[in-house]
């Protein structure tokens, strides 16, 4: 590009900035054309029966601890076999945890739930989206069983101060049962990424400079970082980085994704502060535009897409003023100005058997991505969201018997 050539960012290399992460991600779209002579994933696809006899998480079934899972007709919530945190405290001493000003570390205490979505063993949240099953009737639930995991956590265990929700669909991220399932986290700290997008938050609202008039406003008076985004993005002639979108809710693929298919999804212009603010439409219509991400992102290359997707909030529910000491009244004041939202991390990048690869100058320098956010959203918005890819395979597949 010559000094006097426009900038087109859907062909020339540029950066863009994340304002919750305070991070850069490189932009390279011409880099689409290279071929590609590298690993490919597997293009089978498994066909998994209703009931697994092996599955732990499948009712009736004995676990790997010995336990039973009982015969659940919804979803069912339990604690891992295999946390990663444990309620226990570990006591050290000081010289011991910390023996150099550059070794540092810290006890850490949590407990780590399961949540099985539905007890059919071959039910994503993205076939639960389509005829037979619907959003309302078997998407609601999950998200219910979310709300409850966060608060009824806290109350019975006082030293907790986050509450992670996620969920690792399929094996390139890492999940080792396929059964329909989520996870729950709750540590005694707040981890580092909802850690810096609470303060990217929190230092946006204090900022006269954003407060703006036409701007969206914190339930509380003050500009809220994610709320002005939504309202930039649905501003947009043609809202080019939107995938889905209905009266509460907007799926975007961000602007400054580094994930070829990232997508975050935002409420339109409330402010949701957790999962617990929601009214009863605001869950139903929640339900409905998870069920269509996941549906564009199967639909897209016709696979159970992989991915890991989280969802961030207050860290807490609301605790009461008058139990709270002075750091925690701080602590609330900041935790008021969340927005919840969702994040999707999904690995693939040109098909169902090409993934992209954080390596090399991504671990070195900062995220690198080919495919430009616009050009991402354009393909799983012109994805048809009709019905399941599974359900017109089968019925194909009929008609030619």
């Amino acid at each position: 590009m010559s000094e006097t050539t426009p900038f087109d960012p859907s062909e020339h290399t540029h950066r863009r900035y994340n304002p919750l992460s305070r991070s850069w991600v490189l932009c390279s779209p011409h880099r689409t054309k290279r071929p590609w002579q590298g690993a490919q994933e597997s293009a089978e696809v498994p066909q998994l029966p209703e009931y697994d006899p092996k599955c732990y998480l499948c009712p009736g079934n004995e676990r790997a601890t010995g336990e039973k899972t009982p015969s659940y007709s919804s979803t069912h919530m339990f604690e891992n076999d295999f946390a990663a945190l444990k309620p226990e405290t570990a006591v050290g001493r000081p010289q011991d945890i910390n023996p150099h000003p550059l070794i540092r570390s810290q006890p850490a205490r949590g407990r780590c739930f399961v949540i099985c979505f539905n007890p059919a063993h071959n039910l994503t949240i993205a076939n639960l989206s389509t005829p037979p099953y619907s959003p309302s009737t078997h998407i609601v639930p999950i998200i219910e069983a979310w709300k409850a995991a966060y608060a009824s956590i806290p109350l019975d265990n006082p030293f907790v101060k986050y509450i992670q929700i996620f969920e690792n669909k399929g094996s390139a991220m890492g999940c080792s049962n396929p059964h329909p399932h989520g996870q729950v986290w709750s540590l005694d700290y707040v981890p580092e990424e909802p850690g810096k997008a609470l303060a990217s938050q929190w230092e946006y609202a204090q900022n006269p400079s954003n407060d703006r008039e036409g701007d969206p406003k914190s339930v509380n008076g003050r500009p809220n970082l994610l709320l002005t985004y939504a309202k930039w993005e649905m501003d947009q002639p043609g809202t080019p980085r939107v995938i889905a979108s209905n009266e509460d809710w907007i799926a975007v693929i961000p602007y400054w994704a580094v994930w070829p298919f990232e997508v975050l999804v935002l409420p339109r212009s409330a402010h949701l502060n957790h999962l617990l603010a929601f009214s009863s439409a605001q869950v139903q219509s929640f339900a409905a535009i998870m069920g269509e991400v996941t549906l564009r992102y199967d639909n897209l290359f016709e696979c159970s897409f992989p991915y890991s997707m989280g969802l961030h909030q207050r860290p807490l529910p609301p605790r009461k003023a008058s139990s709270l000491s002075e750091e925690q009244k701080i602590e609330e004041l900041q935790w008021d100005e969340a927005q919840f939202h969702v994040h999707f991390y999904p690995p693939l990048l040109r098909s169902k058997t090409v993934k992209k690869f954080q390596v090399g100058f991504e671990m070195l320098g900062e995220p690198q991505r080919d495919l430009t956010a616009e050009q991402a959203a354009k393909q799983l918005r012109d994805v048809d969201t009709k019905e399941h890819y599974t359900v017109r395979i089968t019925k194909g597949d009929a008609g030619a018997a």
